[in-house]
């Protein structure tokens, strides 16, 4: 019961001691928080390109589908999942593609584009990101009209609604500069206490009457001073 008393009164004490050091070398977390947030602050606003991002919105269900029992509630949500595939088939994205005459692949081109269903909704939300705002405008609004297109011809069956068309959008979504610039500051705290932490702990010199008693067990018998700093007080 000693022993383990003893173990948790050490271990207070050298969590202590490393809060100790950890304090003294403040100045040095600090600058590096300061280091961090300006470099990723900076990467941020001058290496990555902005990003802008453009929806519309496609109701699911037809003039020739009714929603007057649970059957064709269900046949909606049925039909929200069909769409999503629709969306991204290469038929729609080559159209598109072919009609804003864009520079792009269809891989290269899906990966711009998100394609969602709001929860509780039968609406197909198309999102379109590109470095140019009226470009996103533009490609979320020729997916939308290109997959009601496609999925009359494809189903048999009237075209779907388009819900909202694409406005083009004021700010940028991405990146985002103060969550990058908080992320940099953070991580440079981390990475210098790390460092602080480590220099500590594989730091065995003994240089004081504590460390002594601590580590070896024994009491000092007597005290040798630093004369170096007893001549610079007197000198001072």
């Amino acid at each position: 019961m000693n022993e383990n008393m003893r173990q948790n009164d050490d271990m207070e004490i050298d969590l202590l001691e490393l809060a100790g050091v950890l304090w003294r070398k403040a100045w040095a977390i600090i600058l590096c928080i300061i280091i961090g947030a300006l470099i990723a602050g900076s990467c941020t606003k001058f290496l990555i390109t902005p990003q802008y991002s453009a929806s519309s919105m496609i109701y699911v269900l037809t003039k020739t589908t009714s929603v007057t029992s649970i059957a064709d509630l269900q046949v909606g949500t049925q039909l929200t999942t069909d769409f999503l595939t629709l969306a991204k088939s290469r038929p729609v994205v080559e159209k598109v593609i072919e009609k804003l005459n864009l520079d792009t692949t269809y891989e290269e081109f899906v990966d711009t584009i998100t394609i969602e269903n709001p929860s509780d909704t039968r609406i197909l939300k198309i999102t379109a990101n590109n470095p140019d705002p009226e470009l996103a405008r533009d490609i979320s609004n020729e997916m939308s009209e290109a997959t009601v297109e496609r999925i009359a011809e494809v189903m048999d069956t009237d075209k779907p609604n388009i819900v909202e068309k694409a406005i083009v959008p004021k700010a940028p979504s991405s990146p985002n500069l103060l969550k990058n610039t908080a992320m940099g500051a953070l991580l440079g705290a981390i990475l210098m206490s790390a460092i602080i932490i480590i220099r500590y702990l594989l730091d065995d010199t003994i240089t004081t009457e504590e460390d002594v008693k601590k580590y070896l067990g024994t009491n000092v018998l007597s005290a040798i001073p630093d004369v170096k700093k007893s001549r610079k007080k007197k000198v001072a």
